[in-house]
Order: C-alpha cells, then structure tokens, then sequence
C-alpha cells in the first residue's frame, strides 16, 4: 500500500470533505423544507395539489439521481456564477448549484414521506384539541402537529443528512469539487490508483460514523426529554 502521497496531498482531502459536509447541509435544510411543503401538499384535500405532490414523489424517487444529476445540469445555467477558491479546490459555482438543487429535490421526495408519517403519528385527539380551542386548521399544523411530527421524525432526517454526505460524491460527474473528486484529483496527479480512493473512502466512512455517533446522542437526549 502507497500512501506517499498523503503529506503533499493531504489538502485534497480535507478542504474536500469539508465542501461535501457544506453540500449535505444546504441539501438537508432545503430538502426538509421541500419536503414539509409535499407532506402538506399530498395530505391537501385540493385533489390538483394533492396529485401534483403524489407525481413529484414518484418522479424523484424512481428515477436514479445521478441522471437527475445530468439532465439538471444540462438544463440549469448559470453561466454567470463565479468561481471560488476553497483552499486547494475550485468550486465553480455553475456546476456546484444545480447539482445542489437536484439533490435537494431528490432529498425533498425521501423526506416528505417521513414527514407525512410523522405527522400521521400524531393522535388525532391532538387535532380535536386545537380545534375545539378555536385554532384554524393553518396554526395547527404550524404550531401543534409539525412539531410533534418533527421531533418524531428526527432520526430519519439525520439518516438523510448521513445518506447526502454519501451520495453527494455523485455530483462528481459534473465536474463538482467535493471530496470523492478531489480523490480523484489526487489520482490523475500521482498516477497511484486504488490508495487515494481507499482513504476518501475511510474518510467518509470517520465522518459518517462521528455523525451517526452525535445522531443517537441527541436522540438520547431527546428521549430523556420526553421521560422527564
């Protein structure tokens, strides 16, 4: 095994996950808000937005997100985004937003599943409750069930911000710099072919594992929470 390449190259990986933990962030915050909007809209009882919510599910999540990946980028133009320096990356941002945008459509159609589930999960004598109180049903969603359903739904929005930092190595094809291309980088530099992707690959294999780790604390917490 080769790893001479890690004290010249050390800077790929590192400022390359740093820019995959940014991408799975601004996916996960747009995602979640995607995806309360389709709960709603899915859950509406205006048959039109109702089916419009049902068809965007079944789009995003039967279609591979890689292509998803491909067409948003033929389709997206952002021929005056600017390029940046991260460290020893360039992040070119008219490859770095539509690629953000797909995931986070794509993320959207996971999450609204959990997030009607969640909301599902609530006791309808929640809903009697509020209204009896004389709350329209717009503030009871907003201030009794969407919090319930949230806190019930955490886990499986820190599986999907686990799931992003995984698959956000796709934007690759695209040409965008996140850590699985700066491995990449590294390979077409050093002309060593399997180390470098063997330590972006335990690279992501640490930060989803520290992730996964600060998840079940806050669940913990969470849970104590809910006992006292």
């Amino acid at each position: 095994m080769d790893f001479s390449f890690l004290p010249k190259y050390w800077a790929y990986f590192n400022d390359g996950v740093l820019v995959t933990i940014v991408i799975s962030l601004c996916v996960v915050c747009f995602g979640t808000m995607i995806g309360i909007l389709m709960a709603l809209l899915k859950r509406s009882s205006v048959k039109p937005l109702s089916y419009l919510a049902s068809c965007y599910i079944w789009l995003f999540r039967g279609t591979p997100m890689v292509v998803q990946i491909m067409i948003a980028f033929a389709w997206l133009h952002f021929n005056a985004a600017p390029t940046i320096s991260f460290g020893v990356l360039d992040l070119d941002f008219s490859r770095l937003l539509p690629g953000v945008i797909i995931v986070s459509l794509n993320s959207g159609a996971y999450i609204s599943e959990s997030v009607r589930a969640g909301i599902e999960a609530v006791p309808r004598g929640q809903f009697e409750a509020a209204y009896s109180l004389g709350l329209p049903p717009r503030q009871t969603m907003r201030y009794i069930i969407l919090p319930q359903a949230l806190k019930t739904i955490l886990p499986a929005l820190g599986n999907e911000f686990i799931t992003i930092i995984k698959d956000s190595s796709l934007l690759q094809t695209i040409g965008v710099m996140e850590l699985w291309n700066g491995a990449q980088s590294v390979v077409s530099a050093t002309y060593i072919p399997v180390e470098p992707l063997l330590f972006a690959a335990a690279y992501y294999l640490l930060v989803t594992t520290a992730m996964s780790a600060l998840l079940k604390r806050l669940e913990k917490h969470m849970g104590k929470g809910e006992r006292l």
